[in-house]
């Protein structure tokens, strides 16, 4: 795959969109609490820096200067502090734009009790205390400055029995499918290879199999997770059955730091996928068959629509697609059959597991990366107003040389069921999620930023009508908390206050 097709292709499941871990999937700002980030709009944040998004401190002073030579020897793993060798890497999150935020330290578990102590010691100092995992959160929520960064990369342990798989919280997808291939078996996920496990599942996790099987989160039989009292609690349908419910797509920032997984697995034969493109003269009619696939196709069927701003000026249209019974050929068909005209272009093949997770993830590692996001997740098929506004968005992108994509990705089969034992995850009933996506480079200018938050916000604007909501693992600054989690909301909120009464976690972007 080209650079272009591979940036797309990481995009379509939800792959960047999962990123960091557990309790902060995708938040970060620790001293700016959630009424701040619900009072100003998406077009407000287009001039925001990425220090301001992402690196206000705690809001406390601790009493004393915090001993952090103590801290450093009760951990099995290791303490990074500013001006150490390792600490530039250690604290760099996989987009470049939040290299600037440093922690007052970083903390590399090499166990639960190190992420247990992490935890007091934050408590105790009056630190704001964020957890890492892949470090792909859109809103750099995986670092705040002046506080304590808890890294959980190492906690990547897998472990297969009797098709579950016990998966540590900072393992990597790419790893845990190469893992998974050896028995057979997988994982609904995204795909981009170095995100982690545990912010993907903790809002959800939408990918290729979502149709079929699930979000990531529906497959999650058990979590161990350790609170803001720096107990170590298990979270399952007989344990702890709330923080179980609110950890099941809820997303992360609110409830702790989770450490590890056990996950139901699903086959990992052989699929079939199609890529079919149209010309930008077809794009409405792409639009519309797209909408009828998303709600007529079966389960076992997915496509992921792209409609992009090429760095070219030029606008292109694509479906990636697959299908879990081994062939595409009549799920492409149906598809161009809803679109009325065959694609321009037309490819149909068939894939093992490792060559799919290879093929969607673009290998087995992935380069750090610029980018600005947002979503809206649509409750019903768009009218011909929306569907026109979309378009004329993402013109209006090309026309600006903004390299630029509103990816569609469906819901519905599976995804539409609630899993035994109940999930936060409110969407079930929505139609799919676009997401907004605009390449940036690693240290934007101010007007790139702004360029970046227009194709964000004019997005918003022309599908507002059709919108419920955002989806929780493609945060953003500015936007109201509460639109990310729907008629979970006040429930989560009971969660949140008998598990972290204190507010303990909490960053621009977690629940009130």
């Amino acid at each position: 795959m080209n650079r272009f097709d591979r940036r797309e292709v990481l995009k379509a499941g939800g792959l960047l969109a999962a990123a960091t871990l557990t309790s902060c999937s995708d938040t970060k700002p620790a001293s700016a609490g959630p009424s701040e980030a619900a009072s100003t709009g998406p077009s407000e944040a287009a001039s925001t820096k990425p220090s301001e998004v992402a690196s206000t401190g705690p809001g406390e002073a601790a009493t004393a200067a915090p001993d952090w030579t103590g801290l450093a020897r009760r951990l099995d793993g290791r303490l990074y502090r500013p001006g150490q060798t390792g600490y530039a890497g250690a604290h760099q999150l996989f987009n470049p734009r939040w290299d600037s935020v440093q922690p007052a330290g970083v903390v590399r578990a090499g166990s639960v009790d190190d992420v247990r102590e992490a935890i007091l010691f934050a408590r105790t100092n009056k630190l704001a205390c964020v957890p890492k995992g892949g470090g792909h959160s859109y809103v750099g929520a995986s670092t705040v400055r002046n506080g304590l960064m808890v890294d959980v990369g190492a906690l990547k342990s897998l472990a297969y029995v009797s098709t579950a798989i016990q998966i540590g919280a900072g393992a990597r997808l790419y790893d845990v499918h190469a893992y998974l291939d050896k028995f057979g078996r997988s994982l609904p996920t995204g795909t981009c290879p170095t995100v982690g496990i545990a912010g993907l599942a903790l809002g959800g996790g939408l990918g290729i199999h979502t149709r079929t099987y699930g979000l990531t989160s529906d497959r999650v039989i058990s979590l161990q997770v350790v609170t803001a009292d720096g107990v170590v609690r298990t979270a399952s349908a007989t344990q702890n059955a709330d923080l179980y419910w609110a950890l099941r797509g809820g997303g992360g920032g609110n409830l702790g730091i989770v450490t590890s997984f056990r996950l139901a697995t699903i086959p990992g034969g052989k699929l079939g996928f199609f890529r079919l493109s149209w010309p930008e003269a077809k794009a409405a009619a792409v639009l519309r068959g797209w909408q009828r696939f998303a709600r007529e196709a079966p389960a076992t069927t997915w496509g992921n629509l792209h409609v992009s701003a090429d760095d070219n000026g030029t606008v292109s249209v694509h479906v990636i697609g697959i299908s879990t019974t081994g062939s595409a050929t009549s799920a492409a068909a149906e598809l161009e059959s809803f679109v009325g005209a065959k694609g321009s272009a037309r490819t149909i093949t068939v894939k093992t597991h490792m060559e799919a997770v290879r093929y969607l993830g673009g290998g087995t590692t992935s380069p750090r990366s610029g980018w600005l996001a947002g979503s809206d997740v649509l409750r019903g098929p768009m009218d011909a107003g929306a569907i026109d506004g979309l378009l004329g968005v993402v013109k209006a992108a090309a026309r600006a040389k903004l390299v630029a994509t509103a990816i569609l990705d469906p819901l519905g089969g599976q995804a539409a069921n609630q899993p035994a034992g109940g999930s936060a995850w409110p969407w079930r009933s929505a139609l799919g999620v676009i997401q907004w996506y605009a390449e940036l480079p690693g240290q934007p200018s101010t007007a790139q930023l702004r360029a970046a938050q227009g194709f964000v916000s004019d997005g918003h604007r022309a599908v507002a009508r059709f919108s419920a909501g955002g989806y929780v693992n493609y945060l953003e600054a500015g936007r109201a908390v509460s639109s990310y989690y729907g008629s979970s909301l006040p429930r989560l909120r009971t969660v949140k206050q008998k598990y972290d009464p204190t507010g303990f976690f909490r960053t621009a972007y977690t629940l009130g």
